[in-house]
């Protein structure tokens, strides 16, 4: 009896586990399924109207800047500075950081740099970011990969303490997150900086580095650094 009623439970989970396992393929085609129908009003709407000009972008770019910017999903790069495909060459991550020691954004840098001839390198930073909220929560989150990512980030930390260590009001937090934000944007503006070409770039007038803040709020992208 004690069998047969663990042999049942052992089946209802089974049956639970691939229920909900096809549940997840389920919306997950459901999702994929709106993207490539959003692809044909995409050819429909614009590619099929300027067709001469994604036909020159089949055959090579020539990008005049690179965006540094955040993964966040609410911050589209090209979309908030409305431009058009093949203007900027990009590259995203979690609080759009610089590493001094990173092969992926190494390689990123150097082909910006010495292939494409980029004019501007740009960090762009913006508001409510997750990850800067997490740079000044601190550890604890019981994460193994962002603490060490947001390590790149630990000086805008120790600054930002020193100029306000203990917001007491809901404004002064908001002051103090926006603080970080920019902070950051200086401090990996830096790191670039440690990179032999790109100092060297600057230094020659063939690149500049900038600072652009998104305000989620209004839309409004601003000059920052």
């Amino acid at each position: 009896m004690a069998n047969a009623i663990r042999d049942s439970a052992d089946n209802f989970k089974l049956a639970y586990r691939f229920s909900t396992v096809d549940c997840q393929r389920m919306r997950g085609a459901v999702m994929i399924d709106k993207f490539l129908e959003g692809n044909k009003r995409f050819i429909a709407n614009d590619f099929e109207k300027d067709r001469e000009y994604y036909k020159k972008l089949s055959t090579g770019q020539s990008p005049t800047a690179l965006f540094i910017g955040c993964s966040d999903s609410r911050v589209n790069l090209e979309r908030v500075v409305d431009a058009k495909m093949g203007e900027i060459f990009v590259h995203r991550n979690i609080g759009n950081i610089v590493p001094q020691d990173d092969v992926n954004l190494a390689t990123v840098l150097e082909y910006a740099v010495k292939h494409l001839k980029v004019q501007d390198i740009v960090v762009f930073g913006h508001s409510d970011c997750g990850a800067m909220k997490a740079l000044d929560a601190g550890p604890g989150s019981g994460d193994v990969f962002i603490p060490e990512w947001l390590d790149n980030a630990k000086e805008v930390k120790l600054l930002a303490d020193e100029k306000m260590p203990d917001p007491k009001t809901p404004g002064a937090v908001r002051e103090k997150r926006r603080l970080i934000e920019i902070e950051n944007m200086r401090v990996q503006l830096e790191h670039l900086r440690s990179y032999d070409f790109i100092r060297k770039a600057e230094e020659e007038g063939t690149i500049a580095l900038h600072g652009l803040y998104y305000d989620l709020e209004t839309g409004d992208v601003s000059r920052t650094l």
